[in-house]
């Protein structure tokens, strides 16, 4: 996929614009997206796995 800049003057103007793009893709091309977006997430911490965290309370006994 080409990647495109475009410059909006305003918020809104920019809001609008990518409504518009993406109104304009196929349901496979917004799809493909969504799944480049959680690639590009799952980076090393995916990778290490989940961490094995405990917290230790002493108890007081009365």
């Amino acid at each position: 996929m080409d990647k495109v800049v475009r410059q909006y003057r305003t918020h809104r103007e920019s809001e609008r614009g990518d409504r518009a793009y993406y109104r304009s893709l196929s349901s496979q091309e917004r799809l493909d997206i969504l799944l480049d977006l959680i690639n590009q997430g799952q980076g090393h911490e995916a990778e290490q796995g989940f961490a094995r965290v405990y917290r230790i309370v002493k108890l007081h006994r009365g």
